[in-house]
């Protein structure tokens, strides 16, 4: 089960979402005259030229495809990133819960449009944040990864919220997320998610013309791109990628062995 397989290859191993399909055709929607000079910088929040491709030849032009590489495969990866790499911090504040000494880090990319980060953020993430957020043992870091317009749009709203609705207003657009994803980008339902979490539509409009915003969510998502993300949810674990989707026993065997070494590390050694 994929959005769309990033190859065939791909289509049994990988749960994610690689690419919006009712983004590419969809008009640009209602656009304050104020944002529209930024429109080609939300525009670079959806599809790569991967992505693109993924699509077949037919996808007709969208001015939201990524301009920044022009051939399937161009764009830089680094190869077996570091803990330090994943942790690089970007233009933007991150988005993170738990002790920032935790023993263990966990990254996730997430598109609001996909309905995997919707799937886990309602089944798996309860539990990952009563046995190990809360209690000391992960510290959890959500990042932007929009795949398309729409998500795009809803990235910039999201992040017109105050820090402390942050986690509130993501669950809302994915609870919601039949009331407003469609296949042309429509801001004012967008704009009523928000407005849950007090974003007025003054404020919504004025982060799109955000151009730091903009471009802020942009390299968050590039940056991704080059530690290897390939599509929502993808995870790293320290610094182990894992580009599908996880239940929550899976985290346990990924994250148990990793906090009981730190346990054991910092125990005194006996006499």
């Amino acid at each position: 089960m994929v959005c769309v397989a990033l190859a065939a290859a791909l289509v049994t191993a990988l749960a994610a979402c690689t690419a919006e399909q009712p983004s590419i055709t969809g008009n640009l929607g209602t656009t304050q005259a104020a944002g529209q000079s930024n429109a080609a910088r939300v525009a670079q929040l959806s599809l790569s030229p991967e992505e693109v491709a993924q699509q077949g030849p037919t996808v007709p032009f969208s001015p939201f495809n990524d301009p920044t590489t022009s051939a399937v495969g161009g764009r830089e990866v680094i190869a077996n990133p570091t803990r330090a790499q994943v942790l690089e911090p970007g233009p933007l504040p991150e988005i993170a819960f738990g002790s920032a000494d935790a023993p263990v880090t966990l990254v996730q990319y997430a598109s609001l449009t996909c309905p995997y980060c919707k799937k886990f953020h309602a089944e798996v993430y309860p539990t990952l944040k009563r046995d190990y957020i809360d209690t000391g043992k992960v510290r959890y870091i959500l990042r932007d990864f929009p795949i398309g317009r729409t998500s795009g749009q809803a990235s910039v709203a999201l992040r017109c919220a105050k820090p402390e609705v942050y986690l509130d207003l993501y669950a809302r657009f994915l609870d919601t997320q039949p009331t407003w994803v469609s296949q042309e980008v429509r801001l004012d339902p967008i704009a009523a998610v928000a407005a849950k979490a007090g974003v007025t539509r003054d404020q919504f409009d004025a982060c799109r013309s955000d151009v730091a915003l903009v471009e802020g969510i942009k390299a968050t998502k590039d940056r991704g791109r080059k530690l290897g993300i390939i599509g929502t949810p993808n995870f790293f674990v320290q610094d182990k990628l894992i580009k599908k989707t996880l239940d929550m026993a899976e985290l346990r065997a990924l994250i148990d062995p990793l906090v009981s070494a730190r346990t054991a590390a910092a125990a005194p050694a006996n006499p």
